[in-house]
Parts: structure tokens; sequence; C-alpha cells
């Protein structure tokens, strides 16, 4: 069964389609194109998996396509893998109706919708993710970007696709490590802003690690939906006192250890998991959460098989990578915290000696 919501923004407003079986359903992607004409973007892992079952009933309904297959791996986020995109869009003379297929998970994401904002100075983009942190997250709101060696995400655009399709027989093939890190990004919508979920998610997350289809597509609509509301509020994340930014909860510690480790040795939702923990340990510092709600966080990370203790840096090198984070506003960092726990705040009054207190106790 195939469950459907919108991104509301106006003339721009969009579908997110979820269910099994979606690949098939080219006439969702069909009736988006401005002309009959795609390019799918993929990489090696998923090439051999699902192009040709994305691709052969398009090319059976009439899409003319460019299929473009880039390694795989965040280490590959980066300016020249960006160019290979550009590179095969020109050598097939796509134009600018020529819609743009991102087929994979955050990273081609990512790669294709900087490209699709990019080219020609902006063409038609739709999101196919394949991984549960694509479905839950960076396939919806439009944030595409690459990564720069001093910072992760540094260089990017705000371009919303025409289309999410988010099939959840490609979670089938999820390897167990993906599938955690998926399910970082899930419980943090929970403890951000949404706690009835974040208690769902505690009851149901063995249903969710057995990959039940029906519990799969519940959490992914239900953060989905979280998250279209707060992207048609705060498009652009201008609401510097909450609004988007707080879906950035374990973002900039997370971040922090992305870069100092180096790009792809973490997954994502793995950095974004400890990343959560050292927020809720500098929330119990400043008064707002209490010691169990710390245990609380950290039990439910641990059953989902992510890390709870962050990487062995100096807190004075975590420190220096967050204060590159985007949310630094005038030379002040600002933090998201949480209040308790389903309300997350934006805090820019953390003193540094807490921040740096709350880093080592979560990384000894």
């Amino acid at each position: 069964m195939t469950k459907t919501l919108e991104v509301s923004l106006g003339e721009r407003t969009y579908p997110i389609h979820i269910g099994g079986s979606l690949l098939s359903r080219v006439d969702l992607i069909v009736e988006r194109l401005s002309i009959p004409r795609a390019a799918v973007v993929t990489n090696e892992t998923i090439a051999p998996l699902y192009l040709e079952a994305l691709a052969a009933p398009l090319a059976a309904a009439g899409v003319a396509l460019t299929r473009i297959v880039l390694p795989d791996g965040e280490q590959y986020k980066n300016w020249e893998t960006l160019n290979r995109i550009h590179d095969a869009l020109l050598a097939e003379h796509c134009d600018r109706s020529t819609t743009i297929v991102a087929l994979g998970g955050g990273v081609i994401g990512d790669l294709a919708g900087f490209a699709a904002a990019t080219y020609q100075r902006g063409v038609p983009f739709i999101q196919v993710p394949t991984t549960l942190l694509s479905q839950v997250d960076s396939s919806v709101g439009g944030k595409t970007g690459i990564n720069h060696p001093r910072g992760k995400n540094m260089i990017g655009a705000f371009w919303q696709p025409k289309l999410v399709l988010a099939d959840t027989h490609t979670l089938n093939t999820l390897p167990l490590r993906e599938l955690s890190a998926g399910l970082a990004e899930v419980i943090k919508i929970g403890l951000a802003r949404d706690l009835p979920f974040f208690e769902w998610l505690e009851a149901n997350l063995d249903r969710l690690l057995a990959r039940e289809p029906e519990a799969l597509a519940e959490a992914i609509m239900r953060s989905c939906r979280n998250k279209a509301d707060v992207v048609a509020a705060d498009e652009e994340e201008t609401d510097k006192e909450g609004g988007r930014a707080l879906l950035n909860l374990g973002h900039t510690f997370g971040h922090a250890i992305e870069t100092g480790l180096g790009f792809g040795l973490w997954l994502h939702g793995e950095a974004v998991a400890a990343g959560t923990v050292m927020a809720a340990e500098l929330s119990r510092r400043l008064g707002w959460l209490a010691e169990e709600d710390v245990v609380r966080i950290r039990r439910i990370f641990a059953r989902a098989g992510l890390p709870v203790q962050g990487a062995a840096l100096p807190a004075a090198r975590y420190l220096d990578l967050m204060g590159h984070d985007k949310k630094v506003v005038a030379g002040r960092l600002r933090l998201v915290l949480l209040r308790q726990l389903g309300r997350a705040v934006t805090w820019a009054d953390a003193p540094q000696a807490e921040i740096a207190a709350a880093i080592e106790a979560c990384c000894g």
C-alpha cells in the first residue's frame, strides 16, 4: 500500500510517495517530467541492484535516458565527482528540460541535487532514495551539496525536488550497518520535536531492526511528515531561533567527527547518534535533562546498533571543527540542544568549558 504526503511550498509543492515496489511505478515519474528525457545518477553499489529496475520501464515509457554511475562513498562527495555528473550531462547534450533522477542514498541525492541546481543554472530534479537515512531525511527538503576538507556540506544549494519516490523494498538489500545509520535520523526526529513518535520508536525498535514492512513504512511516514512540516515553515533555515535548524540535533558534534576522522570512516548516522548523545549530555549539564533522560537516549541508540561514544579526538579539536559549522552566527556557535525529550532548541550561550566537558564525558 502506497502512502503519500506533500511538502507544501506553494507552486513548488511536491509529493512524497512511500511504499513497496515503487520503482516500477514509473508513471509517477513520467508525469513529473517536463519532456521525456532524464539522467539517472546512481553509484556502483546501487546500479547492479536497481538501475535497470528503474531505467527499463522508463525507457519502455518512451523516456530517453542517460545513465551516470559514480563511485560509492562519502569520500566521493566532492567537486571532482560533481564534475563527473556535469561532464556526462554535457557529453549527452542534456538541455535545461532534462530531469536529473537521484537513485541511491544521501550522498547520491546530495550530489545529483547539487548538479541539478547548478547545471545550466538549474534543471528539474527527482529523488528516488534507496537507504533508510535518505528516505527519512536527506531526500526531503531540498538541501543539496558537497563536502569540503574543512567541513561537511559546506558547499551547496537549496534545490527542491519535483517528487520523492521511496520504495521500501530497497531496504531489504541494505546492510545492517546502513539500516542502523538510518535509524539514527529517525530517532533524532522524535527527540527533536515528536515525543509520542520517540516513544513509539522505543516500543517498536525491534520490529524496525527486523525490517517489518509495516513498521518501516510507519517510521518513514512519520519522519517525513515531521520534516515536511518543518520545511514548509522554514524552507531555507532562516529561522535562527528554531525552525528547520532544530532538525540538526546532534549534527554539529557529529559533523566534527566526520570531518576530524576523514569522510567515510564513520557513517553519517553513526556520527549523528554519538553527536546527539553529546548534545543530551550538554543539555543535562545545563539543567534541562535529567540523568535518566540521557540514559534513555543512550539506550535506544545502543539498541539500534549505533555508537554512544564519540570519536577519540581532543575536545579542543572538536571545538575547532565545530567553529566552522553553518550554524555559527557572528562568531557565536549555536548548538541544537534538548530542553526536554521531544523539544529541541537552538542555544548560543553554552559555556565553552561545559561544551568541552560534555565532549570529554562522551569520548572517554
